[in-house]
């Protein structure tokens, strides 16, 4: 399909295309237009962020409205309050130029009375989070009868955030007729467990190959010791004056860490995790969005919903721990057809997860190194003479300036105003990286008893080893672990090293001086109406402490 008037949309679309600047359908919007052109049915749509997602599921469902009936035919579930905004905002562009076709957003953290009065005024389409929508739902507010459309957008983040309950929950609330829309950058066992249930004979459309990165994007690695991890940041970050990125870390601890460095040395940046309040939030990631804040280090949780068209970069301070969290990521560069590129900071050791990532991509993940001290001083320094020719000097406040310029530059020749003029806007630089040293380490080598274990531990912190009685058999993974980790714990920005999850249990490292409160913090939580268990473990055995089933009355050794 080359054009939108192929695709059979009301007059009134198609102006509102036009005002949006549409002018041919992406990839994805022409599969599924097409699809929808000679048959409505179930679909699943796999591609990435930033290929035209919302409207290739929006404008099927608005050119379907009959605006004189005001019950709510479509829901569309996002796992973000940012993300669900973005796609309102998109709808209600969409559908400006038909009248009596009318949008409603709810998400958490905003007045849900305020919700429920909307709802009465008779929206057609209602965009949500799933915990909202299904507490709408629950009582008797968001009436489901007559709809015939639900969409699930970025499936895969909503089931890695937990909502996979939430989902099958208003899936099953609505008409057996209804038709399903289910979008999703990779396609786990998760979200085809809840096709099969959900989906009626679904046509799946591919744009790419499955759970692979987007095609613009070109993805580099550099190899370096554990401690020369933020000097390599730094580097990449001046070799690239223009640079508009996200810096993802594991921790929001670390991110506050790296956040804070880099703002002491000079750099235009912020941080995002979930320590922020959603006022907080929604300004860092406006001011982002502005391009008021160049470098953004976040957390993947704090991330999602984050859809910024024009990064440069996206640099992976630490690995995620799962290789589809790693498309996710690199996806958010390189969109809009722009060409983008995927970073990744490395310790030697983690090389064999670097070519995990790459099977999973479906590309070559190039190695790369990290540049000079003089390479980035060169650059740095073309970077100014470009923007000095570029400079406009026709204002004629500068040239009533001049005569006087003139007069106190009369004895600098050329050469010398020039040489001056570029010492003065890089002789910091020149200083920094004059003692530069080589921190490029081969991928693979081994590293010294020194360095550590785990790629996950920090350097100079002492780690508590704890067993918790949650395990495979929970279906938890890492990630998982660590969002509950983080929620439960009631001091925020504890370190946590390494994590080993088998089937009915793991042990987790936290750090040390925090043991109290971390046990006391899990002894109140319940997980699917289960207590949790949190105990140091025994060094020797890596068991916990005590074994409260066959030493229930024993003593405590003295």
């Amino acid at each position: 399909m080359n054009s939108f008037q192929e695709a059979n949309l009301k007059a009134e679309i198609l102006t509102a295309l036009e005002d949006m600047n549409f002018q041919k359908p992406t990839p994805i919007q022409s599969e599924v237009l097409a699809l929808f052109r000679e048959d409505i049915r179930d679909c699943i749509a796999l591609a990435q962020t930033g290929t035209g997602k919302t409207a290739a599921f929006s404008l099927p469902i608005l050119n379907s409205i009959n605006p004189g009936d005001q019950s709510v035919k479509a829901i569309v579930l996002s796992p973000t309050r940012e993300l669900a905004l973005q796609i309102g905002n998109d709808v209600f562009d969409m559908s400006k130029h038909l009248s009596g076709v009318n949008n409603l957003v709810v998400y958490g953290g905003s007045s849900i009375s305020q919700q429920i009065k909307d709802l009465r005024k008779g929206p057609q389409i209602v965009v949500g989070t799933p915990g909202r929508t299904k507490d709408l739902i629950n009582r008797g507010k968001l009436k489901l009868e007559e709809v015939e459309w639900v969409v699930l957008d970025e499936a895969d983040e909503m089931l890695s955030m937990g909502f996979k309950e939430d989902l099958e929950y208003i899936l099953s609330q609505t008409p057996q007729d209804r038709t399903v829309l289910l979008f999703s950058a990779t396609l786990p066992k998760e979200i085809r467990k809840i096709a099969n249930k959900y989906l009626k004979s679904p046509l799946e459309i591919t744009v790419g190959n499955r759970n692979e990165g987007a095609k613009n994007v070109t993805h580099k690695y550099f190899s370096v010791r554990r401690k020369d991890k933020y000097p390599a940041l730094k580097r990449l970050l001046d070799m690239h004056p223009d640079i508009y990125s996200i810096v993802f870390c594991r921790t929001k601890r670390e991110t506050n860490d790296i956040a804070a460095r880099l703002s002491t040395d000079g750099y235009n940046s912020d941080t995002l995790n979930g320590d922020l309040t959603q006022s907080q939030r929604d300004l860092v990631m406006q001011k982002f969005r502005d391009k008021q804040v160049q470098i953004l280090v976040a957390t993947d949780v704090a991330a999602r919903g984050l859809d910024v068209n024009d990064l440069t970069h996206v640099i992976n301070y630490k690995l995620p721990d799962e290789n589809e969290a790693y498309v996710h990521r690199s996806g958010r560069t390189g969109r809009a057809g722009k060409s983008g590129l995927s970073y990744i900071i490395i310790e030697p050791g983690e090389i064999g997860k670097v070519k995990q990532i790459e099977k999973s991509l479906g590309k070559t993940i190039e190695a790369a190194t990290i540049p000079s001290g003089m390479d980035i001083c060169k650059v740095q320094l073309r970077d100014f003479i470009n923007k000095v020719k570029d400079t406009e000097d026709s204002t004629q406040e500068l040239e009533n300036l001049l005569p006087e310029i003139n007069e106190s530059l009369k004895d600098v020749s050329k050469d010398e105003l020039i040489k001056k003029l570029v010492a003065h806007e890089i002789n910091t630089l020149l200083d920094y990286y004059k003692d530069d040293i080589d921190i490029n380490v081969e991928p693979g080598k081994a590293r010294s008893s020194k360095e550590g274990r785990s790629r996950n531990r920090k350097s100079g912190v002492e780690y508590t080893r704890f067993f918790l009685n949650v395990g495979r058999r929970d279906k938890y993974q890492k990630k998982n672990l660590l969002e509950l980790i983080n929620k439960v714990l009631t001091v925020k920005g504890i370190d946590i090293g390494d994590i080993e999850i088998l089937k009915s249990y793991s042990f987790i490292e936290l750090e040390k001086g925090h043991e109290k409160m971390a046990i006391s913090a899990f002894k109140n939580t319940r997980l699917k109406g289960r207590a949790l268990s949190l105990e140091v473990a025994n060094k020797r055995t890596d068991k916990p402490s005590r074994n409260r089933k066959f030493r229930k009355n024993s003593k405590r050794r003295r």
